[in-house]
């Protein structure tokens, strides 16, 4: 059986389209299995740079399955655009490359006006979301409230969905967001539409995953942002609105725990976040500022500057434990050539005493004071570093460092965003 599972470790960006893609190669179908379009995965492939939101990353290659799962919330209209942009730049060129789980929620109108509205009227208290109805579609999904893009194929059971949806969503659009309401027979049409061009993708996905199992296909589940965006295990509130961790690839996929057998996590060389939270590492000065230049560290999906900091073990080790990671993706070594010496943050002071676990109050994560080991740092590029031995003493030594702190083997290092920029110390297919 060679079933992988890629999740983040830190706040998400840690560069998993780069090692999904590159993974990809050696893998026969890749599966989305949480989230929605507020994740932007950025893929290189030669001098051009593609960045998915829906699509999975293996789309790029033209005889891999990819599989949009039950756990994602789907915008119909976004995944139809990138479509028409990835066949505009010659990929994405036979329908069969991808399939939609007939199981996947479907982000309405309305959810994009609630996520926005709520945002508007948070102020400074606000979430930092995308604007994209995740949230909003996430929670119809558990009230039972939801439409599913099977329901795309159903103009019966569409139309009077939209309809029960908006007696409510009108009312809350109309009064507590000052907007105007909502069609429900015009957003049926529109969604009708976009069902009969979704047609040729729309399936079950999980019957379809289980034969590919069951004859012995190489697999790859394909996470989205980070454990510590997990809306049960991360900073929340400041978080996304699924769970993220690999458990949620059974969940989100279809699968049975069983059939997992790798779960790599992929670990930025330092840390970064986007938008508001607690974040101990945080460098607010020039050199953030120098790391986020170099690293090119601005959102996917919206173009944001990321928060950019030291690397926190505490956070990493947390990730280890929830994902039971069998091996660690090591992204942006590159980034840090020439910062000497380089600080890894192995533990926490709060309110005088030593923690070694992320607190669940968000309000001791912004108290707390990292406690740091230092390793010396590198001025020689990596870039066209293709071994482990090609490495500079001290940035083998930085590996070992998290290898060590970690208790994971360190089982693939990027040194930049090329596929060929990579040092792949053991495959997992």
């Amino acid at each position: 059986m060679s079933t992988l599972v890629v999740v983040g470790t830190q706040w998400g960006d840690e560069g998993k389209g780069k090692i999904v893609d590159l993974l990809t190669s050696r893998a026969e179908v890749v599966i989305r299995f949480q989230g929605g379009n507020n994740a932007g995965h950025t893929l290189k492939v030669g001098k051009e740079q593609v960045i998915c939101h829906l699509v999975p990353s293996g789309i790029l290659y033209p005889d891999i399955v990819n599989i949009i799962g039950n756990g994602l919330v789907v915008d119909p209209a976004v995944l139809l655009e990138e479509k028409k942009e990835l066949r505009s730049r010659g990929f994405f060129l036979k329908d069969e490359q991808l399939l939609v789980s007939e199981r996947a929620h479907v982000i309405m109108p309305y959810h994009k006006v609630i996520d926005h509205g709520r945002e508007e009227l948070l102020g400074k208290a606000r979430i930092g979301t995308t604007g994209r109805g995740i949230g909003p579609a996430y929670e119809d999904k558990a009230s039972r409230m939801g439409i599913r893009m099977g329901d795309l194929l159903r103009p019966a059971t569409l139309r009077e969905r939209v309809r029960a949806a908006l007696q409510e969503k009108n009312c809350l659009i109309e009064h507590r967001f000052k907007s105007p309401p909502l069609d429900p027979e015009e957003i049926t049409q529109e969604y009708l539409e976009y069902g009969r061009q979704l047609q040729p993708h729309i399936t079950d996905t999980t019957h379809v995953l289980q034969n590919r199992i069951a004859s012995g296909s190489r697999i790859l589940f394909e996470g989205a942002q980070g454990t510590l965006l997990d809306v049960d295990h991360g900073t929340y509130p400041f978080v996304t609105s699924s769970n993220v961790v690999s458990g949620n690839a059974c969940c989100g996929a279809g699968v049975s725990p069983n059939r997992l057998a790798e779960i790599w996590g992929v670990v930025k060389a330092y840390s970064t976040r986007v938008g508001q939270g607690g974040f101990p590492t945080e460098l607010d000065d020039a050199l953030g500022g120098q790391i986020r230049a170099t690293g090119g560290e601005y959102g996917a999906t919206t173009g944001r500057p990321r928060r950019c900091g030291w690397l926190d073990l505490v956070v990493v080790n947390h990730s280890v434990r929830l994902n039971g990671l069998t091996g660690i993706a090591l992204t942006k070594l590159d980034v840090l050539t020439g910062i000497s010496p380089l600080r890894i943050s192995t533990s926490y002071e709060l309110d005088g005493n030593m923690v070694d676990r992320v607190p669940s109050d968000i309000g001791d994560l912004e108290r707390v004071k990292p406690n740091y080991r230092e390793v010396r740092g590198w001025d020689e590029p990596l870039q066209g570093c293709r071994s482990f031995d090609d490495l500079p003493k001290h940035a083998r030594d930085y590996v070992d460092t998290i290898e060590h702190l970690s208790g994971v083997p360190v089982k693939l290092i990027s040194v930049g965003p090329a596929r060929d920029q990579s040092i792949i110390r053991k495959s997992p297919f």
